[in-house]
Formats: C-alpha cells, sequence, structure tokens
C-alpha cells in the first residue's frame, strides 16, 4: 500500500460524491461495481454522500487494474528433475521427471483513489493497494483491497507498507 496527501489539519472528511474519467462513464456498469466496492471503505474514512454533485465537499476519483499472468512449468526449479532429486509431488525419486500438471494463473490486482477539494479541484488524498493471487477479482476482494487503501486515512501512511485486513467467510 502507498497513500500521499496534504490533507488539511482539522478538516472533517465531509460529503462526496464519485467523479469518472470520461473513458470510466462510457462503461456505466463497471464502474458503478467499482464504486459499489469501494463504497464500504470510503464511508468507513468518515465520508458520506452528498445528496447530489453541486454539495459534495469532495470528488472521489476510482480505478483498479486487474492483470492476469499465466504461469509456465519453467518458472518452477522443481520441475526439471534429472536423476535422483526431489519430485514435484512426491519424495524422492530415481528418473527424469517430466509430469502432468496444472498451472494456476496469477493475478495482480491495484486499486487506486485519488480525493479532490471540490470547489479548487486541488488533489488531497491518493492512495492505491496491490495484491497478488491465484483468483481473481470479484467485489468482495475489491473492496477488502480499498479497504487496505484507506485504512489510515487521512495520514499519509509510509509506502510502502503491508496492510492486513482481516477476511470473515
Amino acid at each position: 500500500m502507498r497513500s500521499y496527501g496534504t490533507w488539511p489539519t482539522g478538516r472533517a472528511p465531509g460529503t462526496y460524491v464519485f467523479e469518472r474519467l470520461p473513458s470510466q462513464a462510457s462503461q456505466p456498469e463497471q464502474q458503478a461495481a467499482l464504486e459499489e466496492a469501494a463504497r464500504p471503505a470510503v464511508e468507513m474514512a468518515g465520508f458520506k454522500p452528498a445528496p447530489d454533485a453541486a454539495r459534495a465537499d469532495v470528488s472521489i476519483q476510482l480505478g483498479a487494474r486487474i492483470t492476469r499472468y499465466e504461469t509456465s512449468p519453467w518458472d518452477d526449479p522443481m520441475w526439471w528433475n534429472w536423476g535422483y532429486g526431489y519430485g514435484r509431488y512426491g519424495g524422492w525419486r530415481p528418473g527424469f521427471g517430466l509430469g502432468y500438471r496444472f498451472d494456476n494463473p496469477r493475478y495482480e490486482r491495484e486499486v487506486a483513489v485519488l480525493i479532490r477539494d471540490r470547489a479548487t479541484g486541488a488533489p488531497l488524498y491518493e492512495t492505491r493497494a496491490v495484491n497478488d493471487s491465484l483468483i481473481g477479482a470479484d467485489g468482495e476482494s475489491l473492496s477488502l483491497m480499498f479497504e487496505a487503501a484507506l485504512k489510515d486515512f487521512p495520514t499519509p501512511a509510509v509506502s510502502p507498507r503491508r496492510v492486513v485486513v482481516p477476511v470473515s467467510r
């Protein structure tokens, strides 16, 4: 997690409205899902939804990136097994170790939050969180990432750092 900011000392979080870039406005369903994933974390940080955009204290811009990486058997040093050695799925064994295996893709996810003063447009706080996992993204995982990103709001964190958010399942 990384965060940066110039949040004014003594300023309360206030009311917010989500801001959409033109590219985000062209995909309203996808952006609405991202906003729903971020909403609990934004409100946990002390913000309240504005009754209308004109009366919001801040605008909040969101972003997310999910990259899928295919793993290769050659990434695993235990895959090739010449002569005697440790087998990938078992103990020591003789022989040339080529076997059948299933590789899971890896996912790298990143969420970003930019909070601007609505009146001046000045950026007040920027934060992001990254995660590497064997599962793709869903609303719950993105919500947890937004929670991690806004965990210490409005204090900019020592960056980068690890944040642990408990998952209740």
